[in-house]
């Protein structure tokens, strides 16, 4: 179930970012800055554990952050 809401947060990032480039920015910082939350949270288990818990937030945050920045420099390659 989470897989399918960071996929539908992603999509939704990215039609914003073609859609508004400027505005997409805040929405974008923000889910970064909870799925920090979340990565840093994870790390805190001890070993390698930590790195367990804390991958799929790293993982997500960078896709949240491309599909953003696809978004945006797709925009910026239209002849308008």
């Amino acid at each position: 179930m989470a897989i399918v809401g960071i996929v539908a947060l992603c999509v939704v990032l990215a039609v914003l970012a073609f859609l508004l480039p400027r505005l997409s920015r805040g929405p974008e910082r923000g889910t970064q800055r909870a799925l920090g939350f979340g990565s840093r949270a994870g790390g805190k288990a001890p070993g390698p554990l930590g790195r367990l818990f804390s991958k799929p937030f790293r993982s997500s945050s960078k896709a949240v952050g491309r599909s953003g920045s696809a978004g945006r420099r797709t925009r910026g390659r239209l002849p308008f």
